[in-house]
């Protein structure tokens, strides 16, 4: 400011003068100082063209003794009367004839970083209009338009058109490029327009006049506590000490700190996040924090959800004590460092009610070590990136691993405890698909994913190193081999572009080598996502269809059940469905029932004849559609082919998914699946459908497959091949998955873990068969699907 600088020490008689004409003139209840006021005001840090990165609130001091801040507050309103306050708590003190800054929210980056500030918020301020006031108090103020009667606003700062404000006329209004600045008079008129004027913003801040303040009582480990939920959450916590580690300025906004003198306690982190605007804090700062801890969930209240808590100190003031400090050392996870359980089983209780307990799980290990820095050295990448920003790696590479480099469910709750996610602090997507590798150290502090589970907020990512995974190619079928396939190929709509229509149409042909028969799952109507109606598919299929002819494949005909209307589930208006494929040139389809029969709600029925085998009153048709374990999901769809003359029935089936299942990585241990019932009603029906083809000729030749959404040791699969969910009843299926060796059992990639949800199963009078997992999509981040396609090739 110049020479408004100079002027400003001689202000101490005039502002005192001057407290007796409004607002700031009115002593506070508590007797604040009538010679503290607002200096400056700057909102559009980080914006386009703004010189600085950060908002700013500016602070002056024209007495000639300091003034203890303790218990002062900076708060902003914006330029309407209603709403509400924010508040940003004041630390240490100001020395006389001294500035003060208080760093807020930081915009888009623009800009270069503020001066060191001797206080640290969150508030994002307009860059144009908005109200700031100096509060001896840190309650928020409730005052609207007319604040002269609340006895602790010290002083009052409004601009632009903004609803509140001092005197006649408000400040003028700033931009990115200027601030509001108390004018080189130094006059305190309680009139804004009459003392504020608009200039290049000049931040500036002294430090505390009577020396940095002092650490408060507590310490990181007292708020982390040796249980799942911070003993202080709710309260007001002040001057947390710590060393800032990472600052993170993508998306949820805030920064580490971490104690360098950790107790003697293994269940007590001494890491915390600091959620808020960073302002202008740095890495190897030493800071204290004042602020409100609460646990966060990602999910929202912990009733909505199964989320772990975050533990954090929120609404922040920060004062930096000192910068260029060295960060508290990694701790360096090996493959002995994680505990080989990845969850308790508490037989479904709330892990919150049990005490941390580190080397009991990889779920205890990790909330003893939240906000804390680890390093992660080679890691071997088990799941791909994605649009997120997320991939996976494994701390634990001889652990569960699968055959081409992933980490493998091998059983009901068993997820492989090596797992574990990372994030680069940018949000960059690193393009790894499995088996890449981060050479090197992958170095962050722990947090919690918003989908869930622990994950490195990773500062330091390790060299990439790609090792190219092949893309797995089926063999082609020989002339008396039919070859049936199942292809999950996600939302398919006619809006989807022509990149994804060529890539799924390139894995039909090149990786499944152009099958007979093809089973697809989620293909939407012709209007995909938009809920108007529509349920034909016509335009979708026509698009794959005839993008497979491009690409060298087949003139594939198809055959389809339209749904009704909403009732299938998926994504709202999508109607998806299942579908099949098939090479006329090949196989034939036996089309059969009334064109005037509504197949979307009239099941097919098993016909029986004396010395044939058995046909189909409605082929395609749809299994027991009105039968309430299909509400809100798809039906299935069953077809009669015809192969070198001899029939054999293909049922197409995508049962309901997991969703509003508890989280694998949440509370409570182990996950309730509320899902898996429905799923197994749903097995037990198709189940009983094969029966009565089989009770109708025991020569009949059945395939069922699809994406079944559950694992080849689950209930439901027990029952779609026994009819009884613990499998003892006579198999009148055999599921292929499970003829594979077990580093080779899947085929989806769910947060890293490699496991199975799409199947095909034969009856066993089927003994001639190949069988293969065609692993072109969820190794890879460039992915056209979310699950790989799979291929048998059978004799009849």
């Amino acid at each position: 400011m110049g020479t408004i600088r100079t002027r400003l020490c001689a202000l101490t008689s005039g502002l005192a003068a001057a407290a007796a004409m409004g607002v700031v003139a009115m002593p506070s209840a508590s007797a604040a100082p009538s010679t503290l006021v607002v200096s400056e005001v700057y909102g559009g840090g980080g914006n386009t063209g703004a010189p600085f990165q950060n908002d700013f609130i500016e602070l002056y001091n024209a007495g000639s003794s300091a003034v203890d801040l303790s218990g002062y507050s900076v708060q902003y309103h914006s330029s309407s009367a209603t709403g509400s306050w924010q508040v940003t708590g004041l630390p240490g003190s100001i020395g006389a004839d001294e500035h003060f800054l208080v760093a807020e929210a930081a915009g888009a980056g623009n800009g270069d970083p503020l001066p060191t500030s001797q206080a640290s918020g969150s508030i994002s301020m307009s860059g144009t209009s908005g109200t700031v006031a100096l509060v001896h108090g840190t309650a928020a103020l409730t005052c609207g338009v007319d604040c002269t009667t609340d006895a602790t606003v010290v002083d009052l700062v409004g601009y632009g058109t903004a609803a509140i404000h001092e005197g006649a006329t408000a400040a003028p209004a700033t931009s990115n490029t200027t601030s509001a600045q108390r004018n080189a008079s130094g006059a305190d008129t309680d009139d804004n327009g009459a003392d504020f004027s608009t200039a290049a913003p000049t931040p500036e801040g002294d430090g505390g006049g009577s020396g940095d303040p002092e650490p408060g009582d507590l310490r990181i480990h007292d708020l982390q506590g040796d249980g799942w939920i911070s003993p202080k959450a709710g309260e007001q916590v002040t001057n947390v000490p710590g060393i800032v580690t990472a600052v993170r300025t993508k998306g949820s906004r805030g920064f580490w700190i971490q104690d360098s003198t950790p107790d003697d306690d293994p269940a007590t982190s001494e890491g915390v996040f600091v959620f808020g605007s960073p302002g202008n804090v740095a890495v190897g700062d030493s800071v204290l924090v004042s602020g409100k801890v609460s646990d966060f969930y990602p999910s929202g209240p912990p009733s909505s959800g199964s989320d772990l808590s975050v533990t954090e100190i929120g609404s922040p003031t920060v004062t930096v004590l000192s910068s260029g400090n060295d960060v508290p050392a990694p701790i360096v996870i090996g493959p002995t460092t994680v505990p080989g359980t990845y969850a308790p089983d508490l037989g479904g209780s709330n892990i919150e009610g049990t005490p941390v307990t580190p080397d009991r799980s990889a779920l205890d290990f990790y909330e003893s070590i939240e906000g804390m820095r680890v390093q992660v050295d080679d890691a071997r990448v088990v799941g791909p990136s994605n649009k997120y920003g997320e991939q996976f790696v494994t701390t634990k590479p001889d652990k569960a691993a699968s055959y081409r480099g992933g980490a493998v469910l091998l059983g009901e709750n068993l997820i492989p405890s090596g797992r574990l996610e990372v994030v680069a602090n940018d949000g960059a997507n690193l393009g790894l698909d499995v088996g890449d590798v981060l050479q090197g150290a992958t170095v962050g502090p722990i947090d919690y994913s918003d989908f869930g589970g622990y994950l490195v907020a990773a500062q330091t990512v390790g060299t990439v190193q790609h090792n190219h995974l092949p893309r797995v190619t089926a063999s082609a079928q020989t002339a008396r081999q039919l070859a049936v396939a199942t292809y999950n190929v996600e939302n398919l709509a006619p809006s989807d572009s022509d990149s994804k229509y060529a890539a799924l149409a390139e894995g039909v042909v090149e990786n499944l080598a152009s099958p007979d028969v093809v089973a697809l799952e989620e293909v939407q109507d012709n209007t995909g996502a938009t809920d108007d109606g529509v349920v034909d598919a016509t335009d979708t299929l026509t698009k794959l269809t005839a993008a497979i002819s491009a690409a060298g494949g087949p003139d594939y005909e198809w055959r389809s059940v339209d749904p009704v209307n909403d009732k299938d589930g998926g994504q709202p208006g999508g109607n998806i469905r299942v579908a099949f494929l098939f090479n006329p040139k090949r196989v034939s389809f036996v089309d059969s029932g009334s064109s005037t029969v509504d197949r979307s709600t009239t099941g097919t029925q098993v016909q029986k004849h004396v010395f044939a085998l058995p046909t189909l009153s409605l082929s395609p048709g749809r299994i027991d559609p009105t039968n309430p374990v299909w509400r809100d999901s798809r039906k299935p769809l069953v077809g009669e082919f015809r192969f070198r003359g001899k029939p054999v029935y293909v049922i197409a089936n995508h049962f309901n998914s997991k969703g509003g299942d508890q989280n694998a990585d949440g509370r409570y241990q182990y996950p309730e699946q509320s899902s898996a019932t429905q799923r197994a009603g749903q097995a037990l029906v198709v189940h009983r459908f094969v029966e009565q083809l089989k009770a109708a000729s025991k020569q009949a030749r059945v395939v069922v497959l699809g994406d079944l959404n559950d694992y080849q040791f689950s209930p439901t699969l027990s029952v779609l091949r026994t009819g009884k969910a613990d499998g003892t009843g006579t198999p009148i299926l055999n599921d292929l998955i499970t003829t594979l060796p077990a580093d080779q059992q899947y085929t989806y990639i769910f947060n890293g873990v490699s496991q199975v949800l799409d199947h095909i199963l034969v009856t066993p009078n089927l003994k001639k068969v190949q069988y293969q997992v065609v692993h072109v999509n969820a190794e890879y981040h460039d992915q056209v699907s979310d699950h790989d396609p799979q291929v048998v090739r059978i004799t009849p």
